[in-house]
């Protein structure tokens, strides 16, 4: 059984938000996932000291799911780790095993009944399951559930608005089986990018797609696992990295210990944008630690696109390890130019039109006694709609800066995510449009200039055939539906339209 004690309302805690134009979000981090089978252990606290390591990866709302052996329990509401959870809440939840989320939508609206993990009962107990990432088959997993003979749609139900639900409504359906021989079904049938963690009344399980998109580990503490979105995680909770989950592969983790199945042949495509943006400076991903190859991505960036200037700045804090990089290729000394506000935390307080037009700046200010008179490079991660480094450019202009270069250690953005990352549409993408001087031109940047897609790739030590750069090239690796069955809201949106049923696939064993 299942108790949702949160209220599911907004917090009015007056936090700022995060953004220098709220209306100008950039590359939006996609989903934490963690995952704890640990008897004798404060599973909810461990889980929720990893969702707070694992908080860059989604702000919107955060849960956790834990199981005493008899029943789930689940909390879960809008904001912040630190702000869904207090001491009380977390004392509440017994148990030896839990599943955790810290959510950034990108199917479905930022709704308490999207928010995560996901529950579900089954003929047998339940299941809670948290994803990261995003499945490009929903159409075909709705319509899967509308055929299923439990199925809770209706206007007393309201059907699934999230492909989380979609999946976890699909896997709780093993009338004739248990639910491991269940996942192992319907995995090879979901597409699109998905690292899943997912516990039912005594069973921990994760799995991560044959593209391995998103990263997933497994640690090992002294008495239990691990499994979690990054290893800085396994860190914070003094669990050890064991090793990556593979791609297309499920690990199930009980009191007769570890259990691994392979799904599907692994065909690996993990996203660059983890190394550029996404995960933590402290990560390795594919053996390769991530700051390192953020400094080396600002070093390429120098050795590419060197300027005559006295000082490098970071846009704090996406841009600092390439602005180290950049800075010790081209001996060009290393400065802090923004102040950045340290208590800048999502909130659904947003400021009016009116307030934007009096140019607030909730998240930088500009160093002038650092600024006046120099000629500046300024490095960032990446450019989307453009307005966030117009904005960062007037505001060095008005501190004195006497040339301003913007240098950003990805290539240009000229293509949408389906896989995860809630990027702008195609059309609002700066890039899509404009050349890099023109690009330059419309943000107020006397130079501009963009790592080269190999200097990038290079950073990483990746081979580039393992490596998805979809925003980049526009070569997506698990293969798009039409472009009327993509999109964040497709599935409320088809709730206006009734479902046409499809046969439920043939699953067999892998």
């Amino acid at each position: 059984m299942v108790n949702l004690t949160s209220s599911g309302r907004r917090r009015g805690d007056g936090r700022l938000t995060a953004a220098l134009d709220p209306h100008d979000q950039g590359p939006q981090d996609h989903c934490g996932v963690f995952g704890v089978w640990a008897p004798g252990e404060d599973v909810a606290k461990l889980t929720y000291f990893g969702l707070y390591a694992l908080q860059h990866r989604g702000q919107e709302s955060a849960g956790i799911a834990v199981s005493n052996g008899r029943q789930i329990l689940v909390y879960k509401d809008m904001g912040l780790v630190s702000q869904v959870f207090d001491e009380a809440t977390l004392d509440s939840l017994h148990g030896h095993l839990a599943v955790g989320h810290a959510r950034y939508s990108t199917t479905g609206a930022s709704v308490w009944e999207n928010a995560q993990p996901i529950f579900h009962p089954t003929g047998e107990g339940s299941v809670a399951l948290g994803h990261n990432g995003n499945l490009i088959n929903v159409h075909e997993l709705r319509d899967w559930a509308a055929e299923l003979p439990e199925h809770t749609g209706g206007r007393s139900n309201p059907v699934s608005t999230n492909d989380t639900s979609l999946l976890t409504e699909l896997l709780a359906h093993h009338p004739d089986s248990s639910l491991e021989q269940r996942a192992l079904e319907l995995l090879p049938q979901v597409k699109g990018a998905f690292s899943l963690v997912w516990i039912n009344e005594d069973t921990l399980y994760a799995a991560r797609d044959p593209q391995g998109i998103r990263p997933l580990v497994l640690g090992r503490l002294e008495r239990g696992w691990v499994v979690a979105s990054e290893d800085s995680a396994l860190a914070t909770v003094g669990a050890s990295v064991v090793r990556e989950i593979e791609p297309g592969e499920m690990v199930a983790i009980d009191e007769s210990g570890l259990r691994t199945h392979r799904f599907a042949e692994p065909e690996r495509k993990g996203c660059v944008f983890e190394y550029v943006y996404l995960a933590r400076p402290d990560a390795t991903i594919a053996g390769r630690n991530v700051h390192e190859a953020r400094v080396e991505m600002g070093r390429q960036l120098a050795r590419e696109f060197p300027v005559e200037a006295d000082l490098v700045i970071p846009v704090p804090e996406s841009g600092t390890p390439a602005a180290t990089g950049y800075a010790e290729e081209s001996g060009i000394p290393f400065g802090q130019g923004f102040v950045k506000n340290s208590y800048v935390g999502r909130t659904f307080i947003q400021p009016s039109q009116t307030l934007r037009q009096l140019g607030i700046r909730l998240k930088l200010n500009a160093l002038e006694h650092v600024i006046r008179g120099k000629r500046i490079v300024v490095v960032d991660d990446s450019i989307v709609r453009g307005n966030t480094q117009r904005a960062q450019i007037r505001m060095l202009r008005e501190a004195g800066a006497a040339e301003v270069h913007v240098r950003i250690s990805s290539p240009p953005v000229k293509w949408p995510c389906f896989y995860g990352i809630d990027f702008a549409t195609r059309a609002e993408l700066i890039a899509n449009g404009l050349d890099v001087d023109e690009i330059a031109n419309s943000v107020g940047a006397d130079s501009l200039g963009y790592i080269s897609l190999e200097g990038m790739i290079a950073a990483t030590k990746q081979e580039r055939s393992a490596l998805c750069t979809a925003c980049f090239t526009g070569e997506y690796p698990v293969q798009l539906p039409d472009e009327s069955l993509l999109g964040k809201h497709l599935l409320e949106v088809s709730l206006q339209s009734p479902t046409v049923g499809k046969a439920l696939p043939v699953l067999n064993n892998p």
